[in-house]
């Protein structure tokens, strides 16, 4: 298996204590490894592991140095799996992502080498550096987990996350996301900056040395892909499937948004909601599971008006205000 940097990933150690059981327990271990390394960040860590469970995407969104690559590496050390980085820059090439068909001088064939997507966990470090068009090759593969080159289509591990990373879009030398890339990603998070305890603790723990060389993988792939499996098992009501609708729909009718929240927005707040009861020991969801994420589920899809903008309002509180006047589904 291949590590963040290229090396071996090596086995959980033997002598640890028994694994915990079940989606809680071993997404409490997963949490408990990136924490190591990711101070004072608790919501953001589950954030990562439930987007990961809900076979999301994630998309991190802040000012340069606040850790944002760090989580998605932390995230991306503590499995035991397959971890490719893209770097994003103005230069890279579609093909730099999917892979290309090349001309084998012995075969006399073309043969296909796998591009940087072709891995279960795949970092895209600043991915609004590179141009629309590059970004656009991540489309198919974050949508359908395969990836079409010159008529083969060709099939991504499971499972396959992709987890970006992006600059603030004021900042020099930045492109927008296309609205049909953000819609891909399932989440999206801003890490903020630490308190000053927070701060303190990290330069005590991480000032001398690197902590990603301390996390050890408490989980393989083959574990995540059996955890999803039972993510997708948990029971969901009719009536917070109709609580979820009359959310996303309400924001298609919103006055400050010229874009609502798409039909995918509905399916995939409905997964993260499953992935958050299930670490939280429930095989059932409520409205609570909904509530909490329909910012970092709903925000990055929407867009204000011009108005709005100018009035200084936020896609984020457009959808808490959403949440606010959306009637609770009664229990039962």
């Amino acid at each position: 298996m291949t590590a963040v940097d290229g090396s071996t990933p090596s086995p959980p150690d033997s002598a640890s204590p028994p694994r915990e059981e079940g989606v809680s327990g071993r997404g409490a271990e997963i949490g408990r490894a990136v924490a190591g390394v990711i101070e004072g960040k608790p919501e953001a860590i589950r954030l990562a592991l439930v987007t990961l469970l809900a076979e999301g995407h994630l998309l991190i969104e802040d000012v340069p140095g606040v850790g944002k690559t760090m989580l998605a590496k932390s995230l991306a050390r503590s499995l035991d799996c397959t971890v490719r980085r893209i770097q994003f820059t103005p230069d890279l090439l579609p093909s730099d992502i999917t892979g290309v068909s090349v001309f084998n001088q012995e075969t006399r064939d073309f043969e296909f080498r796998p591009g940087a997507v072709f891995a279960n966990i795949v970092i895209g470090d600043e991915i609004n550096r590179a141009s629309p068009k590059t970004q656009s090759a991540l489309l198919e593969a974050m949508e359908e987990h395969q990836v079409t080159v010159d008529g083969s289509t060709y099939p991504l591990a499971t499972p396959f996350m992709v987890v970006a990373t992006q600059n603030p879009i004021e900042m020099e030398g930045t492109y927008p996301l296309p609205e049909a890339q953000r819609d891909r990603f399932m989440a999206r998070l801003s890490m903020g900056y630490p308190d000053h305890g927070d701060e303190m603790s990290m330069l005590a723990a991480h000032g001398g040395g690197r902590p990603l060389d301390d996390i050890k993988p408490v989980a393989t792939a083959a574990d995540v892909a059996g955890l999803i499996d039972q993510v997708r098992d948990l029971h969901v009501s009719t009536a917070l499937h109709r609580y979820a609708v009359d959310l996303v729909s309400a924001s298609r009718r919103h006055p400050d948004l010229r874009l609502g929240a798409s039909p995918r927005a509905t399916l995939q707040l409905i997964r993260a909601a499953k992935a958050s009861a299930a670490l939280d020991d429930r095989d059932y969801v409520i409205p609570d599971d909904v509530r909490s994420l329909a910012v970092p589920v709903l925000a990055h899809r929407l867009l204000l008006t011009a108005e709005a903008q100018i009035a200084r309002r936020t896609s984020s509180s457009v959808v808490e205000a959403l949440v606010d006047s959306t009637p609770i589904p009664a229990a039962g």
